[in-house]
């Protein structure tokens, strides 16, 4: 039985469920997520007993999300080690993500917060936190 208040799932809907799968998709496996489901408009993946959901189709509406707009303004991850920060931050590069904050870096959330603030080519931010 999980613990009442726990994180269920996220569902995320994309314009690009390719672009989001290439990136997102890498970034869920490099944190420990492991493929769930597939289907034409979209797919998930599992970390315990929460999963993430990543969904074009029909409904979605516009072409680009805007993290500034009313609603989710990211997704914050436990990443590890600030080693596995700075590695996950690395690579990110090569799978369609930005440095945001790269002047603040990797203090942007404040002096005793080590994290990554990244941004796919979607538009879509997630923050990559150290372990204390």
């Amino acid at each position: 039985m999980t613990t009442p208040g726990t994180l269920h799932h996220v569902e995320v809907w994309v314009a690009d469920l390719a672009e989001a799968q290439r990136s997102l998709g890498w970034l869920l496996s490099a944190l420990g997520y492991q493929p769930r489901d597939t289907w034409p408009q979209g797919s998930s993946w599992v970390h315990g007993a929460s999963y993430i959901v990543i969904e074009s189709g029909p409904d979605v509406r516009g072409e680009h999300h805007d993290r500034r707009r009313p609603g989710v303004n990211h997704l914050a991850f436990h990443a590890g080690s600030e080693s596995d920060v700075d590695g996950l931050t690395q690579e990110s590069r090569r799978h369609g993500w930005s440095l945001l904050f790269a002047d603040r870096h990797p203090h942007a959330g404040g002096p005793h917060h080590y994290a990554a603030y990244l941004e796919n080519r979607d538009g879509f931010e997630v923050e990559l936190v150290a372990s204390a």
